[in-house]
């Protein structure tokens, strides 16, 4: 009689073994919580750079002081920052963000809205000294063409005037604004830029005793009366 045969690989056949259970490979472990870790780390990094740089300026800023600040190694730091320069354009890129997207990528339908939008800003610059501290230190070094934020403040400024002189000749040509500002446009741009700017340093001297937005807000409005048709 024929005999039952076992399924191939079974221990009922001689000289076969059975084979281990296929097991599942155990799942890689998670790199989320180390980047979560490193993000914030970089965060705190920012911060108090931010606090060094409006002190002392881009020059007298120490790196092993930041990173002390942080409570890591200055090695640590230069994990994730390769060099000063390299934090300091961190710093103003990630200062620059939300203004840049509310203003400088901004479609204005009028000048009144842009100049609005101005106002706004001088207000929420008053909850945050440290960063407008740091801005008006480093813009003033900056005017050395070897410092490494220079390319980036004059281009800075440059971009907010040229935003701002194409809106107010779109205002020119859409009749809220007297005609002739079309061939000054730049010059008025460069006059609200330079009023802010000089504003801002009269405020971190004395953030208390100087209303930044309402004396911003005041110039501007002198400054639509000035250039409206209507007045």
């Amino acid at each position: 009689m024929a005999r039952n045969r076992t399924p191939e690989g079974s221990a009922d056949e001689p000289g076969r073994r059975t084979p281990p259970a296929a097991r599942t490979p155990p799942a890689a472990p998670t790199s989320r919580g180390s980047y979560a870790v490193g993000d914030e780390r970089r965060q705190r990094i920012l911060d108090a750079a931010v606090e060094h740089f409006a002190r002392r300026g881009f020059h007298a800023a120490s790196l092993a002081r930041i990173a002390k600040d942080v409570g890591i190694t200055q090695g640590g730091l230069l994990h994730h920052f390769p060099s000063k320069e390299d934090l300091l354009l961190q710093v103003l890129e990630r200062a620059d963000a939300g203004d840049r997207a509310e203003f400088l990528a901004y479609e204005f339908e009028s000048a009144g809205e842009m100049f609005s939008m101005l106002v706004r800003l001088a207000e929420r610059d008053t909850a945050r000294v440290g960063q407008v501290r740091m801005f008006n230190v480093l813009a003033a070094e900056a005017g050395d063409p070897g410092h490494p934020a220079h390319a980036y403040f004059a281009h800075r400024y440059a971009e907010l005037v040229e935003v701002m002189a194409g809106v107010l000749r779109r205002a020119a040509h859409a009749g809220e604004l007297r005609p002739d500002i079309d061939a000054g446009a730049v010059a008025v741009a460069q006059e609200v830029a330079a009023m802010l700017a000089g504003l801002r340093i009269q405020w971190a001297l004395d953030p208390r005793g100087f209303d930044l937005a309402g004396r911003f807000r005041a110039y501007v409005q002198r400054v639509l009366r000035a250039l409206s048709v209507d007045g």
